[in-house]
């Protein structure tokens, strides 16, 4: 069976002098040898505390060099590593961890205080793994008291084995854990390697923290090749200059983020200051990107190939779609989520599980490798997320309502859960804001509907502008009504500075729900 760890192990027998790690803000880096090395240690050091094959190992630390050894560490000891967003409340990581017994949790010694808090009966034994290689690993082990639940962990296949649990936001507002295998990893990987065909000269950036599934294509690729991964903290991947600067003189040659961050570089990052020809993949997921702004991106670096990729964590990535060359004048809409990859299978199909022909809606289905094995002490969630057809494969129900063109590219239609109905009339939310980024001044656009007695919905559009002055309400009442039937109008118009965000980069529509 193959692992996300061999890849490492490959690299540092083939190229052991290559730098598999940057990080350019702590001015750190490590060898393909040094990380095989130090990953080893930490293996050792989880093997004498206990690990055993199929554990789940905490990882609850700002992105290092530290911390991407620690995941190599926790897969070569035989676990799987759940990694957390640090900037988030220690209340909801606690949660995490106990929902998914982990037996032990890589900490960083300034957070240890906040996650000990949480537990009344303490979680055990505290490890010092100090500092390593003076790499400036200032962390701690610590072994926790849960008991071994493997309960869920039937679910994998008898050939696969653990690689990570990523925990998503969940319908009943407690996180789930989505579980991914070497196997289901691996089969995204391969398809990347064959699509952007990697090299040890390649320098690829890690945007997205580890918790986010898009590190995945981040950590995973370049180390498979003997390239470098290059390390965006969380502080310096929300701050445009420093951003712009730090991809220019790093060499990024491959780019990986939400759309939202290439739209701050390209309005704040003063592009024009740096040389940024070594790049020649710049790939974007996580949502749709209003086609003004990849314009706009496209403009500031015409060289690279550019990727719309498409999955929730739930599936890696499993359809893409390349943007061409030059964008025609006239295109408002944007660019398909494209065709299958990563060797799944997919389909639109109806409430009824049949099958819609091409041009009409359908919710997406996919199966294949990259695909889940299910969710995390969830025997219910997991068995109503898949459909299981007559020749007993499983498909996964994305949630995402698409069109399939008679080329077989999908279009993106919209979350089947933002589907509202208003004065009787079925309203996709995202079709709203589609419209609202067609006014030359909005920069951000989100839609929330709330219950109403008298339409159904309460519709209020959240709008941030180019210049940060307010739209006048007659002004973009009478945009609207252009670009918009009058049942799908919005109500009210609400403007902030900046729309607020996830620790993903996304548009936090919860946290705008509180203030419609």
């Amino acid at each position: 069976m193959r692992t996300l760890h061999e890849l490492l192990v490959n690299s540092a027998r083939q190229f052991p002098d290559n730098i598999a790690v940057v990080d350019p803000v702590r001015n750190n880096e490590v060898s393909y040898r040094q990380l095989d090395a130090i990953s080893d240690e930490i293996a050792e050091m989880l093997g004498s505390a206990g690990i055993v094959k199929g554990d789940r190992v905490g990882i609850y630390a700002p992105k290092s060099v530290a911390s991407v050894a620690a995941l190599f560490g926790i897969m070569k000891a035989g676990g799987g590593y759940v990694p957390v967003d640090y900037t988030a409340p220690p209340a909801r990581n606690a949660f995490i961890f106990n929902d998914c017994t982990v037996q032990a949790i890589v900490v960083s010694r300034d957070l240890l205080d906040g996650l000990l808090g949480e537990y009344e009966g303490g979680l055990g034994n505290v490890t010092d793994i100090g500092h390593i290689d003076s790499l400036g690993i200032d962390a701690v082990l610590v072994e926790t008291k849960f008991e071994r639940d493997n309960r869920s962990a039937e679910i994998i296949a008898d050939d696969q084995e653990l690689s990570y649990i990523l925990y998503t936001s969940g319908s009943t507002g407690k996180p789930k854990g989505v579980i991914h295998t070497h196997s289901s990893s691996l089969a995204f990987v391969d398809w990347c390697s064959e699509e952007f065909k990697p090299t040890p000269d390649d320098k690829v950036s890690s945007h997205a923290s580890f918790h986010f599934d898009l590190s995945i294509l981040d950590i995973y690729v370049p180390i498979m090749h003997a390239g470098t991964l290059v390390l965006i903290g969380e502080d310096l991947g929300k701050q445009p200059i420093g951003l712009a600067q730090v991809i220019a003189e790093t060499g990024i040659t491959m780019w990986y983020s939400t759309p939202s961050i290439l739209r701050l570089l390209v309005e704040f990052g003063k592009l024009d200051n740096y040389d940024f020809s070594k790049i020649r993949i710049v790939n974007f997921a996580g949502e749709v990107f209003p086609i003004k702004h990849l314009r706009a991106v496209k403009e500031a670096w015409p060289h690279p190939r550019y990727f719309n990729l498409y999955g929730p964590t739930e599936t890696n990535v499993c359809t893409y779609y390349e943007i061409p060359d030059a964008i025609p004048e006239d295109q408002r809409d944007p660019f398909p989520i494209g065709f299958p990859c990563s060797g799944d299978r997919t389909k639109a199909m109806d409430f009824d599980d049949n099958e819609v022909t091409r041009g009409k809606e359908g919710e997406l289905y996919v199966t294949g490798g990259s695909v889940l094995q299910g969710y995390w002490n969830l025997p219910d969630r997991t068995e109503t997320a898949f459909y299981v057809d007559e020749d007993g494969a499983r498909w996964y129900k994305t949630g995402d309502v698409v069109i399939e063109r008679e080329d077989g590219a999908y279009i993106f239609v919209g979350r089947r859960d933002r589907m509202v109905k208003r004065r009787g009339y079925r309203v996709e939310l995202g079709e709203i804001e589609a419209a609202l980024y067609r006014h030359e001044n909005v920069a951000e656009a989100a839609i929330v509907a709330i219950p109403d007695e008298a339409n159904g919905v309460r519709i209020t559009a959240f709008v941030s502008t180019n210049d940060g002055e307010r739209i006048g309400l007659i002004a973009m009442k009478q945009f609207c009504s252009k670009n918009l039937p009058l049942y799908m109008i919005p109500d009210k118009f609400d403007y902030q500075p900046e729309l607020p965000k996830t620790s993903t980069d996304k548009i936090d529509y919860q946290k705008l729900k509180l203030s419609a």
